[in-house]
Formats: structure tokens, sequence, C-alpha cells
């Protein structure tokens, strides 16, 4: 692995949920990773965070496969779910966005109501039962931290919503059709501080049932919210490790510079 540390093991031992293996990626000529080596674990948050074009986001995008029609592009390395190889030719890409659902910084509500939104990649995907549909809506509003503050306007429109509820509604869209990760690409990023908190909050909830891949706004988001943490410097992985050791206890010193505010 590139950077200082070994890779923290996941609760009880238990094998990766993704497990991104030696990648590097080429825009054109640009290297934007180097052999970056890391887990993800289930039912846990993972923050990517560093400067800018570090390469955080673009590996979150590759991890559902969202460069795949980026022209002039090359990957080495590989990033496996579960132990499969998400890049193999055999894998159904549509179906593996199914699994690793992603919400991005701003949030894209549905015309539509409250309800139309949660349940549009249900139906996409043909379910019918009403009674189904209920529970689907309920569920993922509730694992998004959003249920209590619209149970009751389930039908008014979605865009009278506010931004930070918006944005925990495109969560809840996500989790509708039931993943096994959960991408989110700096979602608090245009956030007031209590939409901030709100969001936050709804990763608490998250977490008990997902594998949870987050690129926070600030060094600041990512002490608070992450259980393992990856600081990304120029396209390398700089360290990895368990969230509490990587804020307070940096192995590298430019991890140290960076969460202290030195450079960045």
């Amino acid at each position: 692995m590139v950077g200082g540390g070994t890779t923290p093991s996941g609760a009880a031992g238990a094998p990766p949920k993704v497990r991104i293996d030696g990648v590097s990626y080429w825009y054109g000529t640009k290297q934007v990773l180097d052999g970056v080596t890391l887990d993800v674990h289930d039912k846990a948050v993972t923050v990517f965070f560093g400067p800018a074009g570090g390469g955080k986001t673009t590996l979150m995008r590759l991890v559902n496969r969202l460069n795949d029609m980026v022209d002039g592009t090359r990957m080495t390395g590989r990033i496996l779910l579960d132990g499969a190889d998400i890049y193999a030719p055999s894998v159904d890409v549509i179906g593996l966005r199914r699994k690793v659902g992603m919400v991005f910084a701003l949030p894209l509500a549905l015309p539509g109501t409250v309800r139309e939104n949660v349940i549009y990649g249900p139906r996409l995907a043909g379910e019918r039962s009403a009674v189904r549909l209920s529970e689907i809506v309920e569920r993922s509003l509730t694992q998004a931290a959003l249920w209590a503050e619209v149970k009751d306007r389930l039908d008014t429109p979605a865009l009278s919503l506010s931004g930070g509820q918006q944005q925990r509604l495109c969560i809840a869209r996500s989790l509708a059709l039931e993943p096994e990760v959960l991408l989110l690409d700096e979602p608090t990023s245009g956030l007031d501080p209590i939409s901030t908190a709100k969001v936050e909050e709804s990763l608490f909830e998250l977490k008990a049932h997902y594998a949870v891949i987050i690129v926070p706004h600030s060094v600041q988001q990512a002490a608070r919210v992450a259980d393992y943490a990856a600081f990304f410097l120029g396209s390398e992985l700089v360290e990895y490790g368990a969230g509490p050791q990587v804020f307070t206890a940096p192995r590298e010193k430019r991890t140290e510079d960076y969460v202290t505010g030195r450079f960045g």
C-alpha cells in the first residue's frame, strides 16, 4: 500500500466489502491515481479526504463505473466487490450500479412528489405492489433521516423541500433500490450548518446497513464522520487507517500537516 501504516481490519476480521487493489488511473496523459490500495468495510463510513485534485472523486466514480463513458482514460489494478472484479467482462454494469448507489454534491430532486421521487427507481425495476412501494418509501426516508419531516407531505412537490431536505431525499432515492454500498460525493457542500448536521446524522443510520464512502467538504466533517479515513495528495494515497488514528495521531507528516491546517 502507498503511504503509512497497514490496512486496518474490519469488524471481527470480516473481509472487506470493497477492495481497491493497486489502482492507477489516467485522463489522457495525466495520472490522477497512483497505485492506490485500500479496503472499504461493510457497516462503516470510509472517508476519502485531501486537497482538490488528489483523485478522491475519480476513485469514488470508479467504484460504480461512472467513468466508463469518459474517452481517453485508462485504469490498471482491480476493484473488487465481495471479492468479484467489477471490471470483469461478464459484469452487468446496470446491476452493479443498483448495488453501488451514488449521491452527488448538488441535490437533484426529480419533478413530482416526494413519494414519486423515492419510488422512481423501484418502479423502473418493475415493482408494482402498492404495499411494497409504501414500505420502501418509509424505510428509505427513515434511513435518510427525513421521514419525520415529510411523512405528512409525501404528496407535495419534492422541489418545495429545503436544500438539505432535497439532499436527504436524493439519498433516500438511492436507498430505495437497496444498494449494498453508498457513495456520497460532497453531499453537504452547498448546505447550511443545520442541514449539514442533519445529513451527517443520517450517516449514523446509514452505516448500520451499508458500506458508506464519502468525500467530505471539509477536514472537520471528515473527522466527525470517519470510521476509516484515506488521505489523498497529488494522486497518491498518503495514509489510510481508522478515523480516530488518522485525525489525532497520523503516521505521515503530510497527513499531520493537512489535518492541522499547515497546508491545503
